[in-house]
């Protein structure tokens, strides 16, 4: 098999697709032979709120109606919080959560029957380092993504003996327009940037792109034998220190 063409035939849908990781992941993925679908609030291809049931089963039936077929999942939807744990109130909390880890339930739940049905079956999800990583004011957020990456490995041990793979991405902090959003909302951005960057031991950001490169290697049939894992991709915030 061309590695280069290894999801040729192959029909991906991602959420969250519009921009950032899941849109480097949705060129990635297409250059790479697999036809994608978008699914984001952003009416780019399959308007899909994956906070709303109903919205996620009319966008994977969309998606089955038009190719008749899905083989890999990506889901990547997810919204940022901050704060320690007394900073958002119940409200906050269900609300990230629905996102975050609810979104993923929704999708998978929806797409299992087509996936079960697909040779190349392949679910991938994006946690984060502070799955295992613990940042200031992030508790909310870390709550979120530890479930998200407790979630990959229940699935992959439910799914395992039907052929479907399910892995997890824990990203660093990237260089996307979402966090972006968060430094330009900092009193000091150029201060908020510049600690960011500090404490990442390659010394940058991590890039939207690297990230959709382990993406796209879970998602790949060329990985049959990967899965129930969680990849860091966060410039060794995880696991080194450099001071």
């Amino acid at each position: 098999m061309n590695p280069t063409s290894e999801f040729e035939g192959l029909v991906a849908i991602v959420t969250g697709g519009a921009s950032g990781i899941g849109e480097a992941t949705v060129k990635l993925l297409r250059s790479r032979g697999a036809t994608v679908v978008v699914f984001d609030r952003t009416p780019i291809d399959v308007v899909c709120d994956v906070s709303d049931d109903e919205s996620v089963k009319l966008g994977v039936s969309e998606v089955v109606q038009r190719y008749g077929r899905i083989d890999i999942l990506i889901n990547n939807a997810g919204i940022g919080a901050s704060g320690g744990v007394e900073d958002n109130d119940d409200e906050e909390w269900l609300r990230v959560y629905d996102v975050n880890v609810l979104g993923m339930v929704r999708l998978t739940r929806a797409a299992l029957p087509y996936l079960r049905k697909s040779p190349s079956a392949s679910i991938v999800n994006t946690a984060s380092v502070v799955e295992n990583t613990g940042l200031v004011q992030r508790a909310l957020y870390s709550a979120s993504k530890g479930a998200v990456s407790a979630l990959t490995r229940a699935m992959a041990a439910d799914l395992v003996k039907e052929g479907i793979r399910v892995n997890a991405v824990a990203p660093g902090t990237a260089d996307t327009p979402w966090v972006g959003r968060l430094l330009d909302a900092a009193d000091d951005p150029d201060a908020a940037r510049a600690a960011l960057t500090a404490r990442q031991p390659i010394g940058r950001l991590v890039s939207a792109d690297e990230i959709a490169f382990g993406i796209a290697y879970l998602a790949s049939p060329l990985s049959a034998s990967t899965t129930g894992t969680v990849v860091p991709i966060d410039g060794g915030l995880h696991s080194i220190r450099v001071f």
